[in-house]
């Protein structure tokens, strides 16, 4: 598989290898030791969710505080959905950048999302469903919402009318969310990324 950076510090896209032939296909869409190799650290597998979505349907902008927050890494198993990535941790050189990938089950490809960067997508076809693994699981208390239409964001969802769940609809604008100190803070990103890497290098360390 393929590994390579986006724009955004701690995302990444995997382009899987495709084995064809006549009876189908064969591929590894994940593989925890190359991925440990490009972010520094493993991803830590706590939770796996499952969504199937309607086209037109936008999902996000979703996020978590950090600590601990919630690495994601996605892929799309029927369909095709655009998966958008946003930097909404504030201080980051990039904060308010977004970046869109195409995630379907002709490609395969899948994106790796490091903890504090807000997730979301558009649903391209009918049944587009998306597999998770997640480094955490989920804690209401702890996750968060920015609002996907807001035009601070200015994301080019490809649906002319987007459908939204109540609670993205309600969700409050970047520019809120950043006055009430909702955000995660960019600094504290890098120092628990380091953290999980500081801890992989002492437990190698202690294996040989």
């Amino acid at each position: 598989m393929k590994i390579s950076p986006l724009g955004i510090e701690g995302a990444f896209e995997i382009t899987p290898v495709q084995h064809g032939d006549p009876r189908g296909v064969f591929l590894e869409w994940y593989r925890f030791d190359h991925l440990a190799e490009a972010v520094g650290h493993p991803l830590r597998l706590a939770q796996a969710n499952l969504s199937t979505s309607s086209a037109g349907v936008v999902r996000g902008i979703h996020f978590a505080d950090v600590p601990p927050g919630q690495a994601k890494y996605v892929t799309c198993t029927r369909g095709a959905v655009l998966d958008v990535i946003v930097d909404i941790r504030e201080g980051s050189p990039t904060f308010g950048r977004w970046e869109g990938v195409r995630l379907d089950d002709v490609d395969r490809r899948a994106v790796y999302i490091a903890e504090g960067l807000g997730h979301g997508f558009c649903a391209l076809t009918d049944d587009a469903t998306l597999t998770y693994l997640c480094s955490e699981t989920y804690n209401p208390a702890g996750e968060h919402t920015v609002h996907p239409l807001d035009p601070e964001l200015g994301i080019e969802w490809p649906a002319e009318h987007p459908l939204l769940s109540a609670r993205d609809d309600a969700a409050p604008s970047l520019a809120h969310a950043r006055e009430t100190g909702l955000l995660p803070r960019y600094p504290a990103c890098r120092a628990y990324t380091e953290s999980l890497r500081t801890t992989e290098k002492a437990q190698g360390a202690r294996a040989h």
